[in-house]
């Protein structure tokens, strides 16, 4: 074994210059076709039955909440986006298990403290945990993730409940990626925007985007000429060619077997992946003795000091292990060598599964009138070894504009876009 590169090839790891652009286009297009039919697929294809018709009505304002973490926040949204009477406050079922009346009336409590200075009726409620929306734009919770603690809430229509609690009203309930989705309509001001894509990669990730009715298949009834968002839970993809680094971080796990791409392009897992790549270095010889006893004896890697690293950047106030194991220059230079490829195909894999959902969309055809895709999270915009952005404009010039004659803009970041979707959600 010579070089960095020979040693990656022994082991599976297919660099990004090397990935079949096409050929997983084509799989992933096939993927979704499947999920949409109710066939057996990778991708969930989940539909939201919210769409994006209409103009989003300037001057309006809706309440809205966002819960998906450890905290929640309340707050009026206006458009053009401005963000009013925001609160954050914890989770109901972070600190301690609570019951129905303890976990409904924390929301009931905000909006009660928002909704009269909003000029919608109905509000907002973006809901990123592990639930079914329905067509009337509620969401039945299926399991409880992020430590919460609320057994009763288990099975229940969320909005239905909270309603109850407020007696009456109306909420549509979204989850994360289709507010991120609904989000860029905030930006679209004069501009024309044939279809949309909402795109979040930060410790996991997802895509969401629109299609046609007539091929959601899966759900009978829908009005043909009609259309709505699909939730794809695009991280769950398997048709992927992985590497010996990818399945030792993935038997490690407490979720071994799900979620392949996510596993693959997502910052809770570049810096496990990174720890795989080096142990095996460090087997093969290609570090000396005392770099490679003491990556051995490493427990784990966040993302952060494995991209840091990468980079050779040395945020202050923070130590990196990395630093220290690899402080010869020589293990440094291999480390490098062996280390940032894991970003590049996180990258590309990136902008390759982003060209499918556009060329699905089946917008893009017109300059004038491009697919608007609002991308978010923080691997994608704060990763330091490559830029993602740079290189998925890159790779989308290609894989759309130039051979498929596909259309699209990258909107400018939307700050809040999970608080701003849910306003648009209400109001359109």
């Amino acid at each position: 074994m010579k070089t960095p590169e020979e040693f990656l090839a022994k082991n599976g790891f297919v660099p990004a210059a090397e990935i079949d652009r096409q050929g997983m286009i084509s799989t992933f297009l096939s993927e979704m076709e499947k999920g949409l039919r109710g066939e057996p697929s990778s991708l969930r294809m989940i539909p939201a039955y919210v769409g994006v018709d209409g103009k989003v009505p300037q001057g309006a304002s809706a309440a809205v909440l966002d819960a998906g973490g450890t905290n929640f926040r309340a707050a009026v949204v206006s458009i053009p986006p401005k963000i009013e009477e925001r609160r954050n406050q914890p989770m109901p079922g972070t600190e301690s298990e609570v019951d129905e009346d303890t976990f409904y009336g924390a929301f009931a409590a905000e909006l009660k403290r928002v909704a009269p200075k909003a000029t919608a009726k109905k509000f907002g409620w973006c809901f990123s945990y592990n639930a079914d929306v329905t067509p009337d734009l509620d969401a039945r919770l299926n399991c409880w993730t992020k430590g919460i603690r609320a057994p009763a809430i288990v099975g229940q229509y969320v909005g239905r409940e909270l309603m109850k609690r407020l007696g009456g009203g109306s909420v549509a309930v979204v989850n994360d990626t289709v507010a991120t989705l609904l989000a860029a309509k905030a930006t679209e001001g004069e501009k024309t925007y044939s279809s949309y894509l909402g795109f979040i990669l930060g410790t996991g990730t997802n895509t969401a985007y629109v299609e046609r009715n007539a091929n959601i298949v899966k759900v009978p009834g829908l009005n043909p000429k009609g259309s709505m968002i699909i939730n794809s839970e695009s991280g769950s993809f398997d048709k992927l060619s992985r590497s010996q680094f990818d399945l030792a971080m993935d038997a490690k796990q407490i979720d071994p077997g799900h979620n392949p791409l996510e596993k693959m392009i997502a910052g809770g897992y570049l810096g496990p992946v990174g720890l795989e790549v080096f142990k095996a270095a460090a087997k093969a010889k290609l570090f000396s003795e005392r770099a490679s006893a003491a990556i051995g004896g490493l427990g784990s890697l966040a993302t952060m000091d494995f991209d840091n690293f990468c980079a050779g950047f040395k945020k202050e106030g923070r130590e990196n292990p990395l630093d220290a194991i690899f402080a010869d220059p020589d293990d440094a230079r291999m480390a490098r060598r062996i280390g940032a490829p894991v970003f590049e195909r996180a990258a590309v894999l990136t902008a390759i599964h982003l060209a499918a959902f556009c060329i699905k969309s089946g917008g893009g055809a017109d300059a004038s009138a491009p697919i608007a895709i609002n991308a978010d999270g923080s691997t994608y915009y704060k990763t330091r070894t490559v830029s993602f952005d740079a290189i998925v404009h890159r790779e989308l010039d290609d894989m759309l504009v130039r051979r498929r004659n596909i259309h699209y803009e990258i909107v400018p970041q939307v700050e809040d876009a999970p608080m701003i979707g849910a306003a648009i959600a209400a109001l359109l």
